[in-house]
């Protein structure tokens, strides 16, 4: 982004990171994928590509909502392995939670860590094209139905293992496909792994909140260097929106699932992946 020299550029460029500060917050904790729509919204809006490095700044924001939002379990998984660590008692449900999200992380770690050093040309490459995006959107919208149909709803979060971490964290490193949606894939896996919606949401938030913060922790230190002084106050802005709206999202889905299915976001994601193959088809023939 080149500097903003009046304040007809400086209004224009803090509605710019407003609006991806809001898509942010709608879009990452909602099974329907940030990435896909962070990198389609702008370039329908004639904006382009807003960049990984303004994006992994603005991610900042949901990851202040969703610690603030889950703090409690934070500091219960955290006492846990602590209690775990000094007195043996590993099969505290505590513990075991906090061994689940650490065991559920490791997997897109590794992988994030393979892609940044061994697929260099990973942000220019034909999986994050719109065809591509569109075709896992919907890929994903039936896996979700399916999950919704098979799914017996009986595990709960108290009852959460280091295998279930481990199995729900493999499934999350494929989110590093745009399209396919950390919190979509994580909730689709658990579902089909019968567990009850509301704490599948709840272990995909809790279990999120290391990959988010390693993601925006890799990509921040990048995304301010390349971030020039005079856009300083639209990032806050952009910062600021994706924290109330992260926060706000969470809370809606969490008292969503207690007495609605999934057949939401089955429905808005294969709408939304038809309309982006629609959209992209137009765009190709002009």
């Amino acid at each position: 982004m080149t500097d903003i020299d009046t304040a007809s550029e400086l209004v224009e460029t803090c509605w710019h990171y407003l609006v991806l500060g809001i898509v942010q917050g709608l879009t990452e904790f909602l099974p329907i994928s940030s990435t896909a729509h962070l990198k389609v919204i702008p370039m329908v809006l004639g904006w382009g590509d807003p960049g990984v490095s303004t994006t992994a700044v603005i991610q900042l924001g949901s990851i202040l909502a969703v610690i603030t939002y889950f703090r409690n379990d934070l500091h219960q998984a955290s006492q846990g392995i602590k209690v775990a660590i000094q007195r043996g008692q590993w099969r505290e449900p505590n513990a075991r939670l906090g061994i689940a999200i650490g065991l559920g992380t490791l997997p897109i770690v590794v992988a994030g860590f393979l892609i940044k050093f061994f697929w260099a040309d990973f942000d220019t490459s034909p999986i994050r094209e719109v065809p591509s995006i569109a075709f896992i959107s919907i890929v994903m919208a039936l896996f979700l139905a399916l999950a919704e149909r098979k799914g017996r709803r009986l595990k709960v979060l108290s009852a959460v293992s280091g295998k279930d971490g481990l199995l729900i964290g493999l499934s999350q490193a494929l989110a590093l496909i745009p399209g396919v949606s950390r919190s979509g894939i994580t909730l689709t896996t658990s579902l089909l792994n019968d567990w009850k919606r509301q704490d599948a949401a709840r272990f995909s938030f809790l279990l999120g909140i290391p990959a988010i913060s390693l993601a925006g922790i890799v990509e921040l230190k990048n995304g301010f260097n390349n971030q020039n002084p005079s856009v300083f106050l639209p990032i806050v802005i952009g910062i600021t929106s994706a924290a109330i709206v992260s926060w706000l999202s969470i809370d809606w889905l969490m008292k969503y699932l207690q007495s609605h299915r999934t057949w939401l976001f089955v429905c808005y994601r294969l709408i939304f992946g038809c309309l982006l193959l629609f959209w992209w088809l137009q765009f190709q023939s002009n």
